[in-house]
This record gives structure tokens, sequence and C-alpha cells, in this order.
């Protein structure tokens, strides 16, 4: 796809692989609009730490997922639709199961119904590895059966099939993008690698939840690049695809990769309140990236080394943004 020109809506753009996203976008000659929860505050979130000259390409559209009629609006007149608005915190969705069906599926429905009656060219809605759940098998190929073992995962498979009966019943171009565990700079201390990152260069021990299950981790440009490729790509349409490394990692060694890649060694302290509960807990993960790499022609190209260091060296320079000493639920 020629990206020049072309209207294009990101919802959630605030969030992390959004505001990649986006900035990507941009960058490509997409006319962008960020459509961001609104809050009194005026505060984009992580759209904000963009580069000045990119932030103000981008059209800011603020309303709440869950709305219909803002998500109506803000859909007009645009070409392409990447859908990634969100509650992404599995802890979180322990407290507030609600929440997570109100604004994960509700707000799946809102924007494939906006979508076909604006008649867009492709909407790419994002799925998530943990509707996996734990692997059966490994790989992970799309055929894997779903397993909501979290309230969030759960709502997340309820938007996945949202976005499938919107093509099956009404043709709707929808493809379907399942990102496996995506890290890189800009991301909250909800995720494990800013967690293990900033603890190991501020404190004398790193306190962590279970270490023994495995992710596949993937760098945030490369999940960009996926994106963009799923956008791009006519045999996508009406497909779920993988996006993941290939590769596996328990959090215990990826924890001492990190520790060796900073420099600097401290003990592990397992902490409960960390872990899920056990019929929660995802303990394997590890994607088939096959049919990325044959339809999208789309494969990774940082390694996890690569991505870390990088990842390792924004935070060091924006450590001021990160509350350390709070377990972030």
């Amino acid at each position: 796809m020629i990206w020049s020109n072309k209207k294009v809506i990101v919802t959630g753009a605030g969030g992390f692989i959004g505001s990649h996203l986006s900035e990507r976008l941009v960058r490509e000659g997409a006319r962008v609009r960020a459509f961001l929860h609104y809050n009194s505050r005026n505060d984009w979130g992580l759209l904000e730490l963009l580069p000045k000259e990119i932030l103000q390409e981008i059209e800011i559209f603020t309303g709440d997922i869950q709305d219909p009629f803002a998500v109506k609006k803000a859909i007009s007149g645009c070409d392409v639709v990447f859908h990634l608005a969100s509650l992404i915190a599995i802890p979180y969705s322990y407290i507030a199961p609600q929440s997570f069906v109100t604004t994960n599926v509700l707000g799946a429905v809102n924007v494939m119904e906006a979508s076909l009656r604006q008649g867009v060219e492709v909407v790419v809605h994002t799925s998530t590895s943990e509707v996996y759940g734990t692997a059966q098998y490994v790989p992970i190929d799309e055929k894997h059966p779903l397993q909501g073992q979290s309230p969030y995962s759960a709502s997340k498979i309820g938007a996945d099939k949202i976005a499938e009966s919107y093509y099956r019943s009404f043709n709707l171009p929808v493809a379907t993008i399942r990102p496996f565990n995506t890290y890189g700079p800009r991301q909250s201390a909800r995720a494990v690698i800013p967690t293990i990152i900033t603890q190991v260069l501020t404190k004398d021990s790193l306190k962590l939840g279970d270490l023994t299950p495995t992710r596949d981790m993937n760098f945030v440009y490369d999940t960009v690049e996926g994106f963009l490729k799923v956008a791009s790509t006519k045999e996508a349409i009406g497909e779920v695809i993988n996006i993941g490394s290939g590769q596996e990692i328990s959090i215990g060694d990826l924890a001492k990769k990190i520790m060796k890649l900073i420099g600097k060694d401290i003990p592990i302290i397992t902490e409960e309140v960390r872990k899920r509960p056990s019929k929660s807990e995802v303990r394997r993960l590890l994607a088939d990236n096959t049919k990325a790499k044959e339809i999208l022609n789309w494969q990774p190209r940082y390694s996890i080394e690569q991505g870390l260091k990088i990842t390792i060296d924004w935070i060091k320079q924006h450590l001021d943004k990160y509350k350390v000493d709070i377990y972030n639920v």
C-alpha cells in the first residue's frame, strides 16, 4: 500500500504499540488521526513522547471507544482503520472484568459497525497471543484452540470473534493481527521487561512473580512492520495472522539476560502478589510465524539482544517517568 496521503485512524494511539504505529505512519506519509480516550487534562498518553515534528502532523480525536457516536465520527472520512484501543492489564482484569468486556468487546462492535457504514478500505483488528492460553502444542499456529485464562484474554477472544463475524456476515474487509509479547521504548512498567530494567537500574534486588513461564518476545518495530504489512496485503483480509519471533525465553532467563546487558547482577525475589492465579497463568507461548512469512513476507529483523539494548538505552534516559517503587497492576 502507498501510504502517502492515505487517511488513517489509529484507535488506542496513546498506548505503547499505538504510539509507535502512529509515528511510523506519519513517517510513511499517511494522514494520521489518533483516537484517544477523553480526559479533561488533554493528556495524549505516549504520543506526547513523540518528536514534535511528528506529533504536529497527527490529528487528535478524543472520545470513548464504548460510545458508538464518537467512534462513528472518528472513523468518518478514513480509508484505513487500525483498531488497537483496549484494556490490556491482566492483573487489573481480575479486579474489573466488566470494564474489559465493555471496552474490548463493545469497543470492537463499535469500530466494526462504524467501519462498515463508512465503507473503509481495510480494518486491522488487534488480537493478542494471550487468547491461546497455555500452549497445548508448540509452536502455536493460528488454528490453536482459544482459551480464556483471564478476563482479559476472554474479552479479547470475544473481540476477535466480533471482527470475524463482521467479515463473514457483512463482508467487512477486516484482518486480525495477533502479536505475541511486544516490548520496546515507551512501554509501561505494567509489562515485564520495563519492570525488570527499571528495577535492575535502581534497586539492589529484583522483585518478580513466577519465573518459569516462557514468552515469545517481539520488538515493537517488528510488530509495527507487521501492522503495515497486514493492512497492505489483500490476502490477509478475513485471516488471523500471528506476529511473533518464533523463539521463547523464560521470565527468569529474560531477567538474567537483561542484568548481563546492563552489567549488574542482583538477587531475584519472587513475590506472591505478582503471581497470577495458578489456573490463569499462561505457562508457555511460542509463535508459529509461518503464515506471516508466507502471506505478508514478514519476519522479525531485531534479535532479542538488539531490541533489549535499544529498550534499556531508552529507559535509562526516561527513568523519571517510571514509579519503580510501585507494583503496576
